[in-house]
């Protein structure tokens, strides 16, 4: 049986190679005939140097090559290197299965079930070490290695194959660049070097096809572009627009996670340029997309402007960052939109329809992006402090600085009163601003000088009604 086993393995890959030749129509063919023109760069020719790839990504490929498997730095950290850029990370593939991998490291946990891979863990850095895909084509359908939906989507990939299958098999040429510490020299097999050189971001395969695997690779093109300031090559483009509703078919959580790469990795003000231009960003936030206006120039356009342009320079400048506050800067005035309807079909105090809108809005967000709930809370506390900061006689101004999230709170009427260009809201915020550094008497006297302002003239309300359950509300 121990013998048997290997020759029946053997067999099944000359048969699927075979099938694989007999069945590409001529495109592909072609494609693959120019992909397989492998180029060798050696060491004198590029500027990837070993003191400037991790210590730890470095012990991980020198082990499995000590242990008889290939295996070369891959990715973006070779394509940042190559830029001359400091990678976020460094990531890993070999010819070791990830059982194999973990054998060969105690520190190492296997993660994935679409896409099976290893984290070898070293403190606060993993470094993700993934082995080589395979093609699809002519494979037996086996439900616990591959499997595809019907609109084309992989929803689960763990064909193994050669490091020129899995050059083909990634995304972008870009990307599909491999350094080897055995003889420190990156090899091409796609033309990723001149892409580079050049600019250009290209998929590797057929677009549309590539894209219905993973939509996820669209909102990638998008943002490559905008991070490293290239574009997209013609070919790579053209479907884009046409296919961007696959986004739906995208599980919302991972396209929370997609989100805020794309929004806040420092490139987001270009990145919702682009997203916009190829018809990407309505699949991600709808409630936003149905307020766009013509001009391009309403409150919340030139609001969405401002915050992600913020954004930018607070990553740019090494300061942290919120999500909250970019999904409360965002939904704002879609947020005073649905308020002021519920409040006028239900005839509810303004506060109580205030609070079912902000249920509305977030929870069409959530469907289509998993926002998590420690966010969302974040996100209504920012919005309540917007109607309670007008109020601040008394002890009112003392106990809103206390509240956890009144900077953020403050930023978002800054920001308003920016894009509405509203002289009471700038007084509003200019009172706050001086409030805030002022010395304890100082702000006593600001108090009090409230206080001996004529109170504005109160008008007669209805008797306030009681808001309605609605189901789902939090």
């Amino acid at each position: 049986m121990k013998h048997t086993l290997p020759r029946c393995t053997i067999f099944t890959r000359v048969a699927n190679f075979c099938r694989k030749v007999l069945s590409r129509d001529e495109s592909m063919a072609d494609d693959v005939i120019v992909q397989n023109t492998m180029s060798v760069i050696p060491r004198e020719q590029h500027a990837i140097s070993r003191k400037d790839i991790s210590e730890n990504a470095l012990k991980v490929l020198y082990r499995l090559n000590k242990a008889g498997y290939e295996a070369y730095l891959v990715g973006g950290g070779v394509r940042d290197l190559l830029l001359g850029k400091k990678p976020k990370d460094f990531d890993v593939t070999t010819s070791a299965t990830p059982e194999q991998v973990r054998k060969l490291f105690r520190n190492c946990r296997l993660v994935g079930r679409r896409f099976r891979l290893a984290h070898v863990m070293f403190g606060p850095e993993i470094i993700e070490v993934a082995t080589f895909r395979g093609h699809h084509e002519g494979t037996p359908s086996d439900r616990t290695t591959s499997q595809q939906g019907q609109n084309g989507m992989l929803l689960r990939d763990n064909i193994f194959g050669s490091i020129e299958e899995d050059a083909q098999r990634r995304d972008f040429t870009i990307n599909s660049l491999y350094y080897s510490v055995a003889d420190f020299t990156v090899r091409d097999f796609v033309g990723g070097v001149p892409d580079l050189k050049a600019g250009v971001i290209r998929l590797i395969g057929n677009p549309e096809t590539r894209y219905r695997e993973d939509p996820v690779r669209m909102l990638r093109a998008v943002r490559f572009a905008a991070k490293l300031d290239m574009r997209i090559s013609p070919e790579t483009a053209e479907p884009i627009p046409r296919l961007a509703t696959l986004i739906n078919d995208v599980p919302p959580a991972r396209l929370f996670e997609e989100a805020l790469k794309l929004l806040q990795a420092g490139h987001g003000f270009a990145t919702y340029q682009l997203l916009r231009e190829y018809s990407l960003f309505q699949p991600l936030f709808p409630t936003i997309t149905r307020n766009f206006t013509e001009q391009g120039d309403s409150a919340m356009e030139r609001i969405i402007d401002q915050v992600l342009k913020n954004t930018d320079n607070r990553i740019q400048n090494d300061m942290r960052v919120n999500p909250a506050f970019l999904f409360a800067a965002m939904f704002w005035y879609p947020l005073l939109e649905t308020a002021q309807k519920i409040a006028q079909e239900s005839g509810l105090a303004y506060y109580d329809a205030f609070a079912l809108a902000a249920n509305d809005v977030l929870d069409e967000a959530c469907r289509s992006l998993a926002i998590p709930k420690r966010i969302t809370t974040l996100v209504r506390d920012i919005w309540q402090l917007q109607l309670r900061m007008s109020r601040r006689q008394g002890k009112r101004a003392w106990k809103l600085m206390e509240h956890p999230k009144f900077r953020a709170a403050y930023d978002l009427m800054a920001l308003r009163a920016e894009a509405e260009n509203n002289r009471e809201l700038q007084l509003l915020v200019q009172w706050w601003g001086e409030f805030q550094v002022s010395a304890p008497p100082a702000q006593k006297d600001m108090l009090t000088d409230l206080d001996e302002e004529p109170a504005p003239r109160r008008r007669h309300r209805r008797p306030r009604k009681r808001a309605p359950r609605r189901e789902g509300a939090a």
